[in-house]
């Protein structure tokens, strides 16, 4: 009514003033923030409005009724702004959130109303701005706020615990936690306690107000807070332990229990309560009990067993806390009685404290504090450094985590009392006991935001620690892994000596990771480590696999020390087959050869490019991964050609020769066309003969084995260069070098490859010994050193030279190749063969043959004459096969069906039979079975194979007694020959029908002989 005598521009230029000083104020509200925001939009929007009805004042009834509507929902929202824009208690913001939103929801409403109702009284006036005005009256009137649904689910879950009566310790913990974390309170005890004292100033004017209600709902609230670890104030906790400890003192040190009063005990589960509750009639029970006594459907008091007409009951909070300070005496009972039990060094009496000690902190957290206050930590930490049970250590170590789980100030306790000297050692033995000090380790090392540095430098300071760790990473249980890789990764974090010791350990995932993420510093330093350690092949391929490869190549473009580095971790990494793909496929190959060809670098860099390119071409990979980064092939020959030209400097380092020699070997190895390349194209034996005289032994080898395959394009530099002064001497100690099998099989394959023709060199050889070492070869070198030492013997047992045929025989060789027939390679019998096939061919123009006549007393008795040769024969005198047992072996041989093995040994035994007189050598071919296979060449015998055993059979069926034999079979197999259906050369079937003609020649005779030569 008072509004009737202001003037309406008074009313407005008021009402102007309070719509924006509440705008205003409305954005500082930091709780709710964007519900009081969209309101503070709303009200700057309503100004313009006033202002407009300021220039075309309408003084009627209705506008001074709408105004004053206005005024009184604009300072209900001012007031609704006053109240939660002052120092208010955060957690009772939160609490309260859904209030908060609806009321500020209900007077944005009703401003839109009483907006409503201004715009009907003033429809000419608002004309000019009717359609702003409208969409602001109704987007107020329509308006919907919503608390976050974080928040919603917080306070329902606080409203669930308030309702179940909710004790349990981890639930309340992580309440406030989670209360704490939405308010942005640190969950730190000191922090935590300074909300909670505002929050119970709510409380107290909650109760100023007389709002009972509400300052039940908020004592509720701070006696179930409170209960959490991190609302409890140490100094009180102390001071509440030693005043319990005072009490307990008068009790008897044995006792164990401070017996409940009868107060205590519920009436209807007969235990002590938990959260007691009274009837009207006095009676106190369990709430629990109580309410699953009226579910039953009983109606009776349930101790006098009355009935009841009123079936309410309330909380009973003085009988709770009663209940709770006995509780706490019998806490300090057993935590005395645990301390005696654990000083009295009997591992049962220590077994049992520990598990009561567990029991006590799972009842209740406090336990921790007042189990720490009686200086029980201590003691468990001191048992664990001593104890040799394992089982007593496993307890310690649970027990352990439950007291500092969650609380900073006992972590620390603990690991000041050097625990990690104890604890680290226990990760190393068997698998529950490791666990539970891993668990542990895990717990001391966590703050409230994460990670405690300083107690991970501590523990960084055990070595063996991360040994340990690194074994879990094997453990088949998921979660040790887990946290065993967690420590693990912080570890690195904080210092990259640890990222050192974890791949010591075997466990390289933080160095890879430093050296593919990290700075440029650390990549050198985690490279440097690298190439000092030693580094096993599956750890060599799990480089390659994570992607170091190309952080390494990208390096070599850096500086001398970043090149240097790169390039010897790649020496390291580049002997496994899968990291020879990966150096070729990022381009490797091109960027290592543009270096080692720059000669002003280091002689270091060089000497590394070279080493990985030799080990890229080892393995017999050759020129395989000798690629662009396009995967092309690159050109060889450029390459070899100046490979050959650091040969041309002695003054080149021997680190920079040796790689790169072997690197040239095992190109030519690899490719055939290479060795022509580099003997016609770059003069490659001119430039390697003098390394034979360098003074590194390796050198000398390696260069032996060059020359061998050089020789097979030019052998005669090589022979010019053997026959000059004591050439030949060093050539022989490469066949005597009994350590190196490669270079004793290059050396006779060198000297098999050099002509036979050079008489003088064979001279000489004998003379030095050289056949000697040949031999030798034979009895104790490798196999590939027997297959060119064999091929070498050919130089000594030319038919036409029976001097050095004998000096072979009496050098012991003949037995030899008879073994070589039997045990030997596929190569190694074939060249066998040859060879006694050579001695065979001298063997008749050496056997002695026995005159004729003479009285029969003079002869010599039991004399056997040789039925090849017709004579006296011996190995050493004749070089007799059949006396060298060697015939057999052949036969077998022919069995075997190898090509190559059965064309030398049919060679071989055709010097058995001489065309001017057959029968011998062919007798002892029928007498040794060798006929029969002979004739099976014929049907699978290569061409060549076959045309040899028609020159043989065609010397062999000169014999009537073999047709009479063999006349049957031969001509089958010849028929088919010489037929026009089989698909054979002019030649074969002309030799098949020349043998099918002595065949059928002799097939009309008599049989008579056959029946003197069956077996």
């Amino acid at each position: 009514m008072v509004m009737e005598f202001i003037p309406i521009g008074t009313i407005l230029t008021v009402l102007v003033h309070q719509v924006n000083k509440t705008a205003q104020a409305a954005t500082d509200v930091v709780f709710e923030k964007e519900s009081f925001k969209v309101l503070s939009k709303h009200l700057f929007d309503i100004e313009p409005v006033l202002k407009e009805l300021q220039l075309k004042l309408n003084d009627s009834q209705a506008t001074r009724q709408a105004l004053e509507f206005l005024e009184a929902d604009v300072k209900k929202a001012n007031n609704l702004v006053e109240k939660y824009n002052k120092n208010r208690s955060r957690i009772y913001l939160l609490i309260k959130c859904r209030h908060i939103v609806k009321e500020v929801q209900d007077v944005t409403r009703d401003i839109g109303r009483s907006l409503s109702v201004l715009s009907l009284a003033n429809p000419d006036v608002l004309s000019r701005i009717s359609e702003q005005v409208n969409r602001l009256q109704n987007e107020m009137q329509r308006a919907e706020f919503e608390t976050s649904h974080a928040q919603i689910q917080i306070v329902d879950k606080l409203n669930q615990g308030l309702s179940e009566q909710n004790r349990d310790q981890n639930f309340v913990n992580d309440l406030l936690k989670d209360i704490a974390n939405a308010v942005g309170v640190p969950v730190v005890p000191s922090k935590i306690s300074k909300e909670l004292e505002s929050f119970k100033r709510e409380k107290e004017e909650a109760v100023n107000r007389k709002e009972r209600a509400e300052a039940f709902f908020l004592d509720q609230v701070i006696e179930l807070l409170s209960l959490a670890d991190a609302a409890r104030d140490y100094e009180q906790i102390r001071e509440q332990y030693f005043q319990r400890v005072q009490y307990v003192d008068r009790y008897d040190p044995r006792e164990e229990c401070i017996p409940p009063f009868q107060a205590f005990i519920c009436c209807i589960s007969r235990t002590v309560m938990d959260d007691p509750v009274s009837l009207c009639t006095g009676t106190s029970c369990e709430r629990t009990a109580l309410e699953a006594w009226f579910e039953r459907g009983e109606k009776t008091d349930p101790e006098t067993g009355d009935l009841l007409e009123d079936f309410s009951y309330r909380s009973n909070i003085q009988l709770r806390q009663s209940i709770q300070e006995w509780k706490e005496l019998n806490y300090c009972v057993k935590i005395r009685s645990c301390k005696a039990k654990l000083t009295s060094d009997v591992e049962s009496s220590v077994g049992e404290a520990l598990n009561q000690m567990q029991e006590l902190m799972r009842e209740n957290s406090i336990n921790k504090d007042w189990i720490t206050l009686a200086g029980l930590t201590d003691i468990v930490v001191s048992i664990l450094g001593s104890s040799n049970n394992r089982d007593v250590k496993e307890e310690i170590l649970i027990t352990l985590k439950d007291i500092v789980e969650g609380n900073p100030r006992y972590k620390n306790k603990v690991i000041e009392s050097q625990a990690f000297d104890h604890i680290i050692p226990c990760l190393g033995v068997d698998s529950s006991l490791s666990d539970a000090a891993l668990m542990l380790l895990y717990e001391l090392l966590q703050d409230r935001s994460g990670w405690d540095a300083s107690f991970c430098r501590k523990l960084s300071q055990h070595q063996s620690a991360i040994h340990f760790l690194v074994n879990f990473l094997k453990s088949p249980v998921s979660v040790s892994k887990e946290r065993a890789e967690e420590i693990l990764m912080k570890l690195c974090d904080e210092d990259e000596k640890n990222v050192v010791r974890a791949a010591e350990a075997d466990w390289f995932k933080p160095l890879i990771g430093c050296i593919i993420q990290g700075s440029e510093s650390s990549r050198i330093s985690m490279v440097r480590e690298l190439v000092s350690m030693e580094v096993v092949e599956k750890n060599i391929k799990l480089l390659g696999e994570e992607g170091v490869i190309p952080t390494l190549l990208e390096m070599v473009s850096g500086n001398i020390e970043s090149k240097e580095l790169s390039l010897s971790a790649l020496v390291k990494l580049s002997g496994c087959h899968e990291n020879k793909e990966r150096i070729a496929a990022a381009g490797g190959v091109p960027l290592l050869l543009k270096l080692m060809f720059t000669f002003h670098l280091r002689t270091i860099i060089i000497a590394k490019c070279s080493e990985i390119l030799e080990k890229l071409a080892s393995d017999g990979d050759g020129t395989k991964f000798f690629v662009d980064e396009t995967g092309n092939k690159l050109d060889m020959e450029p390459i070899i050609t100046k490979l050959l030209a650091f040969q041309q400097n002695p003054s080149t380092s021997y680190s920079v020769r040796m790689p790169i020699l072997l690197m040239l070997l095992k190109i030519c190895q690899s490719e055939a066309t290479l060795v022509k390349t580099a003997v016609l194209t770059s003069n490659g034996v001119s430039l390697v003969l003098p390394l034979l005289d360098d003074s590194g032994i390796e050198i000398r080898e390696v260069a032996i084995n060059l020359l061998f395959l050089f020789s097979q394009q030019e052998p005669q530099g090589v022979v010019e260069y053997l026959l000059k002064p004591r050439r030949l001497e060093a050539f022989v100690g490469f066949l005597e070098h009994n350590s190196n099998g490669d270079v004793q099989m290059a050396a006779a394959g060198l000297l098999a490859n050099l002509p036979k023709s050079e008489e003088s060199l064979t001279k000489k050889l004998i003379e030095l010994d050289g056949l000697n070492a040949i031999i030798s070869l034979l009895k104790l070198g490798t196999m590939e050193a027997k297959e060119n030492a064999l091929s070498a013997l050919f130089r000594f047992m030319d038919p036409t030279n029976l001097e050095s045929q004998r000096i072979v025989v009496n050098l012991g060789a003949y037995p030899l190749l008879v073994q070589f027939l039997e045990d030997g390679s596929v190569t190694a019998k074939a060249r066998a063969a040859a060879l006694i096939g050579n001695l065979s061919m001298s063997s008749p123009q050496l056997t002695v043959m026995t005159k004729k006549g003479g009285c029969w007393c003079f002869r010599r008795q039991n004399h056997r004459l040789c039925s090849a040769h017709g004579g006296t024969c011996s190995v050493i005198s004749t070089f007799c096969m059949l006396e060298a047992n060697a015939l057999p072996k052949m036969v077998n041989l022919l069995h075997e069906k190898v090509d190559a093995v059965t064309y030398e040994v049919i060679q071989a035994l055709s010097s058995l039979v001489r065309e001017d007189s057959p029968h011998r050598g062919a007798n002892a071919l029928h007498q040794a079975d060798a006929i029969k296979p002979i004739l099976e060449v014929l049907s699978w015998g290569s061409e060549s194979l076959k045309e040899e055993a028609l020159r043989l059979l065609e010397k062999v069926f000169q014999s009537r007694e073999m047709v009479d034999c063999y006349g049957v079979d031969a001509r089958s197999a010849l028929v088919r020959l010489t037929g026009s259906s089989i698909n054979e050369g002019e030649d074969i079937k002309r030799k098949a029908a020349k043998v099918l003609s002595h065949v059928e020649r002799y097939s009309r005779s008599s049989r008579s002989l056959v029946l003197g030569l069956s077996r």
